[in-house]
């Protein structure tokens, strides 16, 4: 409780945490206004048939703002998509002009930032148009009509409104990220998920007290979602040290170097960037087939889209590795890190500097990320084959649980950097053991 109460006497961490509460509250308001002209009982009757579906996991990802068809319904999934969409331009070299200010430092972020934010704009209206159609010719039980009047002026009503409300939602964000703490679009996706955790935990309470599921069957859910936790946070917190050796120096009278550090390489680098680029991407083609929801094409692909099926899950789990590398390619240099750590004295040691250095770093890796990336597949696919081949009941994916405690560790960490920064001892207690002192919360060893 001490450390908890740390948290407010720092007057600047206080404001953040405050600013941020005050914008998932603002985001949650909004995702509750509906679309005006839309029945609202037909809506809900579409999400309770498609909870198995992509379409039933969005709602999820967006809170529930898609099953209530609100004016925040695609929440920040178009700006994640225009997000990978100029990585993937960046990565691959295909306009030069992307490299150039990736390189550019802080104006050149800026420069790729606006071209997001336009090409988020693009993709916000493309996507409102699919789902507004989408919406309008679901099919619902007893044939309620989803639409008062479905003309042309609502459909140019709803797509203003839903554009409109992804970029104010992106601005949440970003306004987030800058005066909050932790990463503003992650902790809105985090606020939807953990918006449904006590309907699941009351409905789980429901199936104990009407006898329909025995206490040891939800004692062993429980317990379950326990270890998936602390596996996720193990992972999530473990590096891979790669060992280097600082060659002595005489500058004037003094000498440095000598020493001996470590080059941390987190096993899983990408965090919960990765499923959340993967969940945005599948939900291209699906928004795409709401233009020919009539179509033999259209139909296979909603059907492929089914979140029930092995297909999906063999393509997520393929999304999630493929974006694993791909963001350590991005985020992490070997030829760099080797260069610095030569122009430092610094050296790997039975590795000469330069070139070999730098194919040990990829090599170590390529390896450590293949583990991250399977692991997290794993835990993403896994409920769903087990609730689809065994009838387990699960009331949390995989990719829920994934996002939120790595946003969740995200968040501890940068509140402990406030901390430390300014003398307190942290928000996590440290505690010891065989003589060593270290952070519970994976923060460097003391």
């Amino acid at each position: 409780m001490s450390g908890l109460a740390d948290l407010f006497e720092v007057p600047e961490l206080r404001k953040r945490i405050g600013f941020a509460l005050g914008a998932i509250a603002v985001f949650r308001v909004g995702a509750t206004i509906p679309i005006p002209g839309v029945n609202a009982d037909a809506i809900r009757a579409i999400f309770n048939a498609q909870s198995g579906s992509l379409l039933g996991f969005l709602n999820t990802f967006s809170g529930g703002a898609l099953g209530r068809f609100s004016i925040f319904s695609m929440g920040v999934m178009p700006y994640i998509n225009a997000s990978i969409i100029v990585s993937l331009l960046q990565g691959a070299h295909v306009f030069p002009v992307l490299d150039r200010l990736a390189k550019e430092g802080e104006l050149g972020r800026r420069k790729l930032n606006s071209y997001t934010r336009y090409l988020t704009l693009l993709l916000a209206m493309f996507q409102s148009f699919g789902l507004t159609l989408a919406i309008t010719k679901m099919p619902t039980p007893g044939n309620i009509p989803v639409v008062m009047n479905p003309d042309w002026m609502f459909y140019c009503v709803t797509v203003l409104t839903l554009t409109a409300g992804t970029i104010f939602v992106m601005w949440l964000g970003e306004q987030m990220t800058e005066s909050g703490i932790g990463n503003g679009v992650s902790l809105l996706i985090f606020a939807g998920i953990v918006e449904n955790i006590p309907a699941a935990s009351m409905s789980l309470f429901e199936l104990v007290r009407l006898e329909e599921m025995g206490l040891l069957t939800a004692a062993a859910i429980v317990a379950a979602l326990v270890a998936v936790i602390i596996s996720v946070v193990w992972v999530e917190t473990a590096q891979r040290k790669i060992p280097v050796q600082y060659a002595k120096r005489v500058v004037g009278r003094k000498m440095y170097g000598g020493s001996q550090s470590y080059l941390p390489l987190k096993v899983d680098q990408s965090g919960v960037i990765a499923v959340i680029f993967a969940v945005s991407l599948l939900a291209v083609p699906m928004t795409a087939a709401q233009f020919f929801p009539q179509s033999g094409l259209g139909q296979k692909v909603m059907e492929i889209m089914n979140q029930g099926s092995w297909l999906y899950d063999l393509v997520y789990a393929a999304l999630i590795i493929f974006f694993c590398y791909f963001y350590n390619s991005v985020s992490i240099n070997p030829v760099d890190l080797a260069e610095n750590m030569k122009k430092s004295g610094g050296f790997i040691p039975g590795i000469r500097p330069g070139e070999p250095t730098a194919k040990h770093i990829e090599w170590v890796l390529e390896r450590i990320t293949l583990g991250g990336a399977l692991f997290v597949a794993l835990i993403a696919v896994m409920p769903d084959v087990l609730k689809r081949n065994f009838s387990v009941p699960f009331f949390f994916g995989g990719t829920s649980l994934l996002i939120c405690v790595g946003v969740a560790l995200d968040t501890m960490g940068q509140v402990e950097a406030h901390l430390i920064m300014r003398h307190y001892e942290g928000f996590l207690k440290k505690g010891r053991i065989q003589g060593r002192w270290f952070n519970v919360g994976g923060g460097a060893a003391q």
